[in-house]
């Protein structure tokens, strides 16, 4: 046994720049203190050298930070997501007994963290699967947090993560999502239409850039009025500042020295793949997806940058262009958003989480990365009807949408016509048309597939599912779904 007094009310585990600021945001918060261990004890000697304001407790062995901690001990990781989480949840279930919280505030994926979750309860210690959005300094000054789990590990956790989050016209942005895996199943979509929400600026830039001639300082310039506006968001802000910065050594714009090959750290796919799963169209945040995944195939672009195009031209009045993206803009970020709430309540259905969708706007509007004045109008939206079927039929989002649309078909049909890519504008109106059509050619498509596979169809003229006899006399029968 260690020597160790239990004089620390919450312990990090792992101090990467993430784990670091979380550790130094919750010690700068009255009422906590914290112990922090890391596998390499000279990270956490590093840690308490540059911060001795921290009062943080230092620990060399997993034994001697939970002698450190308080009971019910409480223990946040913040390690790489899959074998390392697991290797710490391992150790942490060693030491730690009946009643205590270990919380995974990495980016894990959601299905890891119900096997988790499940494996942990045995034990009697409760287990957390709490969504961090914010980045770096998220972490350090307040992030917004979507923590899942167990209502007991919650009672615990909960005061703590309210005293590190964002806040939110005076509410902390936390809030207990659901059981088992809701936490970083929310997470998981924060981060898909944070996807989407940053593909949609980009075209909007090189639609500017390509369609009026416009400098990246000046379109600056244009984003940072449009902040002043309805789409006032962190990530509008951060494009102005962006695309302001010159590059010391070439005196160019930052932008155009960037190679233009967008990374991606694989919550995008997970999001994608699970709407997939569950039969969700989220064709606006795939269409993001895939734009980082061919931006980042050189080769192909390499050997095809030839072929035949449109002859690019400048647009006859760019100031009625430039409003018109901005349109585009907004109401395919509304069609974003619709589809990731869709996503989170078939979710919620399907792995029976009480899952609040106005809380979760209402969380996002503080400390993470998409958060926006627009999430009012979301948290608004659920407010006055929370069974609301689609978010983009709210009355707000109607108005918006009507507004909107002319512009966007415009940007559309300016953006095939010249050749520039604008995939998720195009997908995310494509989307829109479908839901608003009376007829969709699905009639045509299950007609085929009862053709080749003889998997039936339904009719709109009488109850029950139906079967042509093709090879046959072509006469219908009556017959099982196999829809």
């Amino acid at each position: 046994m260690s020597e160790i007094e239990p004089s620390a009310n919450i312990g990090v585990v792992g101090l990467a720049v993430m784990g670091s600021n979380l550790a130094r945001n919750l010690a700068s918060r009255e009422g906590n203190t914290v112990a922090v261990y890391n596998r390499t004890t000279a990270k956490t000697d590093a840690l308490l050298e540059a911060h001795p304001e921290a009062g943080f407790v230092h620990t060399a062995t997993v034994q001697e930070f939970a002698d450190s901690l308080q009971k019910p001990r409480t223990a946040i990781i913040m390690v790489k997501a899959g074998r390392p989480t697991d290797a710490v949840i391992d150790e942490l279930c060693e030491v730690f007994e009946a009643g205590d919280v270990i919380v995974d505030g990495g980016n894990s994926l959601f299905t890891d963290t119900i096997r988790r979750e499940k494996a942990v309860r045995e034990t009697g210690i409760n287990f957390v699967g709490c969504g961090i959005s914010g980045g770096e300094e998220g972490a350090l000054k307040g992030p917004s947090l979507m923590p899942g789990g167990s209502v007991e590990g919650y009672k615990t956790l909960g005061p703590i993560l309210s005293t590190i989050a964002a806040v939110a016209e005076g509410e902390p942005c936390v809030t207990h999502v659901g059981t088992d895996g809701a936490g970083h199943f929310v997470k998981m979509v924060h981060n898909g239409i944070e996807y989407a929400d940053m593909q949609l600026i980009g075209e909007a830039y090189d639609l500017i850039r390509q369609g009026t001639g416009a400098s990246p300082a000046q379109i600056a310039d244009i984003f940072g009025k449009w902040n002043d506006g309805e789409l006032n968001s962190y990530l509008i802000e951060i494009t102005a500042e962006v695309l302001r910065q010159t590059d010391a050594e070439t005196g160019k714009a930052l932008v155009d020295v960037i190679v233009d090959q967008a990374g991606a750290k694989g919550t995008g796919a997970w999001t994608v793949q699970t709407a997939l799963d569950l039969g969700i169209p989220v064709s606006g945040i795939a269409e993001a997806v895939f734009a980082r995944s061919l931006s980042s195939k050189p080769k192909q672009r390499a050997v095809t940058g030839d072929l035949p195009g449109p002859s690019a031209s400048a647009v006859d009045d760019a100031e009625a262009f430039i409003e018109d993206v901005r349109l585009a803009l907004f109401a395919s970020k509304i069609v974003a958003y619709s589809q990731g709430f869709d996503l989170i309540v078939q979710g919620a259905e399907e792995y029976d989480w009480d899952i609040k969708k106005g809380d979760i706007a209402a969380i996002w509007r503080g400390g993470c990365i998409i958060r926006a004045q627009f999430l009012n109008r979301i948290t608004d939206a659920y407010a006055d009807e929370p069974d609301l079927v689609a978010l983009l039929s709210a009355p707000y989002f109607r108005e918006a949408l009507t507004a909107a649309q002319d512009g966007w078909r415009r940007v559309v049909v300016a953006a095939a016509q010249s050749g520039i890519p604008a995939p998720a504008f195009s997908s995310s109106l494509a989307y829109y048309d479908g839901l608003r059509a009376e007829r969709l050619p699905a009639a045509l498509v299950q007609g085929q597939r009862d053709f080749f596979g003889a998997h039936t169809y339904k009719r709109t003229d009488k109850e029950g599912t139906f079967h042509t006899l093709w090879s046959g006399d072509r006469s219908e029968v009556t017959a099982e779904d196999t829809h």
